[in-house]
């Protein structure tokens, strides 16, 4: 397992990125999901061969749950 973080950009509010992270913590290919509104970071673990994949689901999730967030790479 490897530990990624991410800036996560256009989150509004302290609530919005729970309700994100719990929607993130659903996916099976990361773990330890946690989303910083105060530090706009987004953290995971996954395997390094899913790297690719975990990352177009978490994008999928934040369009649906969040459409103004994004993450910057």
């Amino acid at each position: 397992m490897k530990t990624y973080k991410f800036k996560i950009k256009g989150l509004d509010c302290a609530n919005c990125a729970n309700e994100l992270e719990r929607s993130l913590q659903k996916i099976d290919v990361i773990s330890n999901v946690s989303i910083s509104f105060m530090m706009q970071r987004l953290t995971f673990e996954c395997m390094e061969e899913n790297e690719e994949a975990a990352l177009e689901i978490i994008k999928k999730v934040i369009r649906k749950e969040e459409p103004d967030a994004y993450i910057e790479e």
